[in-house]
């Protein structure tokens, strides 16, 4: 070998190690930078800072401290209302990624989507929990709800999703045909359709009265808040009826003034009650002397007191009807399917 050869190898690799310097250099500069914008967390914020708002619970899967692996989680697969897609994996999944994957899925369209695992030592979980591993998942659609059954399309993406999911760590889909499943939820549908009903009262405040001074008095004559709603609550804490100003929510309500009360009794969301209508009618009626308002029903009509007992009876046959069908009233069943 020349000493000409000799020199352009030396040459070239003393080119070589000053790239492989300067990029190590530039990559430390621009973390250093990083840093200085994004100081890092001590926790990760996958892991950390996930549970759900009080009150609220939505479909899908959060990440939950460990704990016993023997412990199984309570919540399951509802099949008389929901349609169900298993995944199992060629090879457990950490809760990272299985979380990673799954935490932004909670809707097909306008039926909501619960996500269950299987962990690899059998254990059922409707939480993901942190430092697992899993074998398998489900995602459980909601049939039908008061948008209408569950769409030929809208289980078609879902079964898109689960297929994604598969093909992400390597496994294997199963499920019902989209023509059971369809036939399935237009049949919950017209059940329920003939279950469904809401009972209304209104008070007619004779003019324009100010938000803020009506709201102080209808908290004054027993009305709490309830999410983003004021509701008479009964014992167990689920409410017996609502109470709306102009048709919508108390905290969705964008004008200064309100000219109408509206009191919304949700029977399928309600609690089974004897007197269900003449609680909300008696309540009603107070409101009216304290506001000077007209209390009138859903025909407009003055409220007579005889009406009370009659329209008792007839929630209590509905009440009942929910039970048979297997919707006991403001159970978490008939809560997720009226809603």
């Amino acid at each position: 070998m020349s000493d000409l050869q000799i020199g352009l190898i030396s040459l070239g690799i003393v080119l070589i190690l000053i790239v492989l310097i300067f990029n190590w250099w530039q990559d430390r500069r621009v973390r250093g930078k990083m840093r200085e914008h994004f100081p890092e967390a001590d926790q990760d914020p996958l892991m950390g800072g996930l549970s759900p708002v009080a009150g609220r619970r939505e479909p899908g899967l959060n990440l939950a401290p460990a704990s016993d692996p023997d412990a199984e989680d309570t919540v399951d697969v509802d099949p008389h209302c929901e349609a169900v897609i298993d995944i199992v994996f060629a090879q457990p999944v950490p809760s990272q990624q299985l979380h990673a994957a799954t935490h932004a899925l909670r809707w097909a369209g306008s039926k909501p989507v619960r996500v269950f695992a299987k962990s690899d030592g059998g254990g059922h979980r409707a939480r993901l929990r942190q430092d697992e591993l899993y074998a398998s998942m489900q995602l459980a659609v909601l049939l039908a709800n008061r948008a209408g059954p569950l769409t030929d399309i809208e289980w078609s993406h879902l079964w898109t999703t689960a297929q994604d999911l598969a093909e992400r760590f390597d496994g294997t889909v199963e499920g019902p045909e989209q023509s059971q499943v369809v036939r399935q939820a237009a049949s919950l549908d017209e059940v329920c359709a003939e279950l469904d009903a809401q009972v209304a009262l209104a008070l007619r405040l004779g003019g324009t009265r100010p938000v803020a001074d009506v709201t102080r008095q209808v908290k004054e004559a027993g009305f709490l808040p309830y999410g983003r709603q004021l509701a008479w609550l009964a014992d167990s804490g689920v409410p017996r009826f609502i109470l709306l100003y102009d048709g919508v929510h108390v905290q969705d309500v964008q004008s200064a003034g309100v000219d109408r009360i509206d009191l919304l009794l949700d029977v399928p969301n309600s609690p089974a009650d004897g007197q269900a209508f003449s609680r909300m009618a008696s309540v009603g009626r107070d409101l009216a002397a304290r506001l000077g308002a007209t209390l009138v029903d859903d025909q407009g009509q003055a409220l007579s007191d005889a009406a009370d007992a009659a329209i008792d009876e007839q929630l209590c046959q509905m009440y009942g009807k929910l039970e048979q069908a297997g919707f006991p009233a403001g159970g978490e069943r008939a809560v997720r399917v009226f809603s």
